[in-house]
């Protein structure tokens, strides 16, 4: 034998020792990549959705780094906040009065609420019929009915920006928009996590310091393009026919769920969307 071979049982020694050693090495990574705590042996891993996961089959030992490594690296996409994902949009000089024509679709939306006496009975009708709907909050109203709000988000709909007292904007200064539209959007955040992507002026009022100041917070501005004008309690035969009588592709309707007796608005609700469904119309809601 040379000198320069090593014999074969040391080579059989050394190759040992290296791979115990990559295992605590890659043991020290996990360890350190989980805030220096070790999961228990046989622990549930948990995904990127959160869900507890099933420990894996057969090398127990392995497999165990190999799903802790995992989830250390999907932590940080879990946890970023949803504000920093936001992209801002473009500020709009007008705002989306209808959706793109994609067969026979239409958005339901409601303004000023929650209300307590209103909100519950037209969620309990969109839930009954399976649609979803725009709801778009005043600050003060989502304060103290955050429950509807969260009840809103849980059920599939979006939540929009309705500023927070319901002003004129045009007639405020530009701080004052600022404070009204961001407070609103606070509130709605830390109720269901995710500010609003959508506003509406109040009055359908809109300036430019409006849509600049949307756009910095996110926003688009959506109005409508059927207006019931149920505020002005017509009778809820009237306003389902306008409704119908508006139903069109991309069509966008505007009602209300707070701001005055809104029981009118219920049943025409419960009067119009039976039939827009049974005409073949979808309703659906913007995505972003």
């Amino acid at each position: 034998m040379k000198k320069d071979q090593t014999p074969p049982d040391r080579r059989t020694v050394l190759r040992i020792a290296a791979g115990i050693g990559a295992l605590a090495t890659a043991g020290l990574l996990v360890t350190e990549g989980t805030g220096g705590r070790a999961a228990a042996p046989g622990a549930a891993v948990r995904g990127a959705g959160g869900a507890p996961g099933r420990p894996a089959a057969g090398a127990a030992g392995a497999a165990h780094h190999r799903a802790r490594a995992t989830a250390y690296r999907l932590q940080p996409m879990t946890t970023i906040p949803r504000r920093l994902r936001r992209i801002r949009p473009p500020v709009r000089e007008h705002p989306f009065l209808s959706l793109p024509s994609t067969g026979r679709t239409m958005v339901l939306t409601f303004d000023d609420g929650p209300d307590s006496r209103y909100t519950p009975e037209v969620l309990d009708l969109l839930a009954r019929y399976d649609v979803p709907a725009m709801f778009f909050v005043c600050g003060e109203m989502a304060a103290v009915n955050g429950d509807l709000v969260r009840r809103m988000a849980d059920d599939g709909h979006v939540v929009g920006n309705h500023t927070w007292s319901h002003p004129l904007m045009p007639s405020l200064a530009p701080s004052r928009i600022r404070d009204e539209m961001g407070r609103t959007s606070e509130v709605v955040e830390e109720l269901v996590g995710q500010a609003p992507l959508w506003y509406r002026a109040p009055f359908g009022a809109w300036n430019r310091h409006s849509f600049a100041i949307g756009a910095e917070l996110g926003m688009e501005p959506l109005a409508w393009t059927v207006d019931t004008l149920d505020w002005t309690e017509p009778g809820a035969g009237t306003i389902a026919s306008r409704v119908l009588d508006g139903a069109a592709p991309g069509v966008v309707v505007l009602s209300h769920d707070a701001g005055g007796d809104r029981s009118q608005s219920v049943a025409a609700l419960r009067n119009y969307l039976p039939k827009l469904l049974e005409a073949g119309y979808t309703i659906t809601v913007p995505q972003r």
